[in-house]
């Protein structure tokens, strides 16, 4: 899945009246007092991709005035296969932050196990602020945005001038959206909003409790609505698992200091991941991984090489309309991505780590161009993005050393470590009012039934130990585990572990404690 470009509780009946207003209720029976907001309407009449249904429902900017202005959302659906053994809805989630599940459904459907496929329609939605929803106006066209971003550096900043360039632009970029939100939505983008809306279409789709499927940040949604709504769970399948706590807020005071990404571990995970891939390249033959130098040590010994030149110059991959300039940090972002799909998915068009090896290798024979310019500008939809990261995380403040924690990931993680803090950093100075509807815990209310939670050991982006402590924390969490690389086991698909999902999503039946499953192919094999 893409990479997120990509939050302490409350003790006792203080956290529990927390979580309760959040969520629109009272600590007490008084909840019934509080006003419904009005459940969507759906027809599935929109024009959409062929085998699908399309629609858009009507939900509340402000759960707290449920009849008060209103915002659109889009929805997508593929109906169930056996409509006459129909169980449900199954909700899916891709995560991203910000990724439209409008776009994300059809393509993982191949993916999904056959009686999953058979016995659910299958709907997703593009969260408020996202896509063909709602969203954040901050300027008047893309084209403005990116005007804005346009003289940042592709990947993340490196020494002071780029550093203060970034920091200022981003603050720009959140003056911008606080003068020009017109709807009020900035204070309305926390994924506390879009578990509420997540009931809401519940509700809106005939289903008395949620079934609900989500990988990478969807994760993070999945954990929000079984704290929310803990009655409300069927069956949920979380894969490769934000950890709650340490990502809305930290586990310990010390964390309050350090970026949400470093909380989580993300930088050490993507650190084991490179790591495995550099040994398995380096043990496989050139013609299975281009990068192979013959060995684990050679192979890891070339990286290192290839850096140090990085570190020293740029170099040109291709050329003509095709050519690519590259330095350190953009070389690290590509290959921080790659290292997402390990092995091979023809649903994807993914050939898994092979691509890596022949990223790595075109970039160890690439000329050195020093002369030649680098790109620039930030990723496009920015403030889609930005407005769910931010509003769910606390963050070290604007005027925080971002540098010194840049270089603290590098020391404790190597080389893709920096690229873990800046993306965050453009939190710094987002709008404050954007964190007015988060959900920070607490994340252990008894749900109405199990929650599954699946994970990869080798997961470059959200590690495994965070799906760990999600499976300890919530009330009813289960922990499936696949010893395999890559990110998400949706993309690097299991056989075992897609059967224990469609048993458990069918038939509410768990996999045994302490199961382990192996990944249908491991990279180079």
């Amino acid at each position: 899945m893409p990479r997120p470009r990509l939050t302490v509780s409350i003790r006792a009946a203080a956290a529990t009246a927390a979580g309760l207003l959040l969520a629109g209720l009272t600590p007490a029976a008084a909840s019934a007092a509080a006003p419904a907001a009005p459940v969507p309407k759906l027809t599935w009449t929109k024009p959409c991709t062929p085998g699908f249904q399309c629609d858009t429902a009507q939900v509340p900017l402000d759960h707290r005035d449920p009849h008060g202005r209103s915002i659109e959302l889009a929805l997508i659906r593929r109906p169930a296969d056996d409509r006459a053994h129909r169980i449900g809805t199954l909700f899916y989630n891709p995560g991203g932050p910000a990724l439209p599940g409008t776009a994300a459904l059809p393509a993982v459907v191949p993916l999904l196990p056959e009686q999953v496929r058979k016995r659910f329609d299958l709907v997703s939605f593009d969260p408020r602020g996202v896509g063909d929803s709602t969203t954040l106006r901050c300027f008047p066209d893309q084209a403005a945005e990116q005007a804005l971003l346009s003289g940042l550096p592709a990947g993340y900043p490196i020494g002071a001038e780029q550093e203060s360039r970034w920091a200022d632009t981003y603050a720009q970029l959140g003056r911008r959206c606080a003068e020009n939100d017109r709807t009020g939505l900035l204070a309305h983008l926390s994924t506390a909003d879009v578990a509420r809306d997540l009931d809401l279409l519940r509700q809106a789709v005939g289903d008395r409790r949620l079934n609900y499927l989500a990988t990478s940040y969807g994760t993070y949604l999945g954990a929000t609505y079984a704290n929310l709504f803990p009655d409300r769970v069927r069956a949920m399948v979380l894969d490769s698992a934000v950890d709650p706590v340490a990502w809305s807020t930290g586990r310990t005071p010390q964390d309050a200091a350090l970026p949400p990404f470093l909380r989580t571990g993300s930088d050490l995970g993507s650190a084991r991941a490179l790591d495995t891939f550099l040994d398995r390249c380096g043990a496989a033959d050139p013609a299975n991984c281009a990068f192979s130098a013959g060995s684990p040590e050679a192979t890891r010994a070339k990286f290192t090489e290839l850096m140090n030149r990085l570190d020293h110059g740029s170099v040109t991959v291709g050329t003509g309309s095709q050519a690519g300039t590259y330095d350190r940090a953009t070389a690290l972002s590509d290959i921080s991505g790659l290292l997402y799909t390990a092995q091979p998915v023809p649903q994807f068009g993914t050939t898994g780590w092979a691509a890596l090896g022949l990223k790595l290798q075109s970039l160890w024979t690439a000329p050195a161009t020093p002369a030649a310019p680098l790109p620039t500008g930030g990723p496009v939809k920015q403030t889609q993005v930005l407005g769910v990261l931010c509003a769910d995380t606390a963050n070290p403040p604007a005027g925080a050393d971002y540098s010194a924690l840049a270089d603290l990931a590098g020391a404790r993680s190597g080389d893709l470590g920096p690229s873990w803090v800046w993306p965050t950093q453009r939190c710094a100075a987002w709008p404050a009012e954007a964190a007015r509807d988060r959900y920070t815990g607490p994340w252990n209310r008894r749900t109405a039934a199990p929650v599954l939670v699946v994970a990869n050991t080798d997961d470059p982006a959200w590690p495994y130990e965070g799906s760990r402590a999600l499976a300890d924390t919530l009330a009813r969490g289960r922990l499936l585990t696949v010893d395999g690389d890559g990110h998400t086991v949706l993309g690097n698909p299991s056989g075992c572990a897609s059967g224990y999902e469609e048993r458990y999503l069918v038939n509410g039946e768990l996999p045994p404690r302490g199961q382990v499953c192996a990944p249908d192919q491991r990279p180079f094999q």
